[in-house]
């Protein structure tokens, strides 16, 4: 991401849909491209949240179209399309955290098959990518987005480097291609078996050297340049690494511990198994709005709602399913989540504000995750 932001391939693309094909002819248009770009990216949440915020700016200055609405779309269509297409880290992770459970005897079955059936239980991904889309088309604004007005930026100088769109646009493709791949060899020919933690290793290695090639070839950055916008991208990952580190010992502690079975104990006492997965989720999005990882809500729930899950005889996709959903709607709701910070920085607006205004979006489609979570119970 650091590499394609240099490169000048997202400007290049800005002025490719705006100029040459007139692709955004109106204020929909201007936020329907952000929100395409938020689903069509899934690479990872917070590559799609900076370069839909990236493209969409400048034609939310076109439209004087507010930015928290902008801010909105991003933030709607990152993590959600990640949790929801997951040949990215968030597949890695998850299918690492339902590994551990198979490896340990908890649950039976194969862990890709078993996150695929989860991701159609992931009702706010799917609800706020619904909610966002009919906001845009419908311009419906609710509770404090209604306020929020377009403040006219101040000026800068234009940036006289020569772009090209397909300084952004080869690396994505290249990214997609490689990830299909790797997971067709490392599954001996099944995508379905394939490692998805070794398929994005080698996806972002070989995508890395054709850039390196591309960009040095095309005389966009010389050698040395290439090297340093790498080293400073990948840095901002190691607290991200670090984080995920310290989470996968508190996932094999917690199902050391049997917490999970703890729980699922007291829940059968008093607690109705047409209600564990709504449970579930509010315990998720609780624990997500706290600390603002929806990943390090992941590790710690999935070793808990699992094994409650097996204890009640549940449905454990479904149970799965709320996790993900939970941590998704906290991480969306929270000042202090990467991916709003992210947003909003992106689309030039104030966190607080981007935090009000996209909030009661996201409490509407929490509520309809609820009521969904207790009806497929039943089902």
């Amino acid at each position: 991401m650091a590499l394609i932001e240099e490169s000048g391939g997202i400007n290049g693309f800005v002025n490719f849909a705006q100029n040459k094909i007139k692709l955004v002819r109106s204020k929909r248009s201007a936020l329907m491209l952000s929100y395409i770009i938020g689903i069509v990216i899934f690479i990872e949440s917070s590559i799609t949240a900076l370069i839909a915020g990236a493209v969409g700016k400048p034609l939310c200055d076109k439209y004087k179209i507010p930015y928290a609405k902008l801010a909105f779309v991003c933030d709607s269509t990152s993590a959600p399309v990640s949790s929801l297409i997951v040949l990215n880290g968030w597949g890695a992770l998850l299918l690492g955290l339902i590994s551990t459970q198979i490896t340990l005897g908890v649950i039976d079955g194969d862990s890709v098959s078993i996150l695929i059936d989860s991701l159609f239980y992931n009702f706010y991904a799917i609800v706020i990518l619904l909610i966002t889309f009919l906001s845009i088309y419908f311009n419906i604004d609710i509770g404090a987005m209604k306020n929020a007005k377009y403040i006219e930026p101040d000026l800068v100088a234009n940036n006289t480097k020569k772009t090209s769109m397909y300084y952004m646009l080869v690396p994505i493709f290249l990214m997609i291609a490689f990830v299909f791949m790797f997971l067709y060899i490392s599954g001996d020919g099944d995508i379905l078996k394939g490692s998805g933690s070794t398929a994005l290793f080698y996806t972002m290695l070989c995508t890395l050297g054709i850039m390196y090639i591309y960009y040095v070839s095309s005389k966009n950055m010389d050698s040395i340049n290439f090297f340093k916008i790498a080293l400073k991208g990948a840095q901002k990952l190691v607290p991200i690494a670090s984080i995920l580190l310290f989470a996968f010992a508190i996932g094999s502690v917690t199902t050391e511990l049997k917490t999970g079975y703890y729980l699922a104990s007291l829940a059968n006492e008093s607690l109705s198994i047409y209600l564990l997965a709504a449970v579930i989720f509010l315990l998720s999005s609780l624990m997500s709005f706290s600390t603002g990882t929806s990943w390090g809500t992941f590790s710690i729930m999935i070793p808990v709602a699992v094994p409650m899950a097996v204890g009640m005889d549940a449905n454990i996709s479904l149970a799965i399913g709320a996790v993900i959903s939970g941590g998704i709607f906290g991480d969306h709701c929270s000042p202090i989540s990467d991916t709003t910070i992210i947003s909003a920085i992106a689309s030039d607006c104030e966190v607080i504000e981007h935090v009000k205004t996209q909030l009661p979006y996201a409490l509407l489609a929490g509520l309809i995750s609820i009521a969904l979570f207790i009806l497929f119970s039943f089902i």
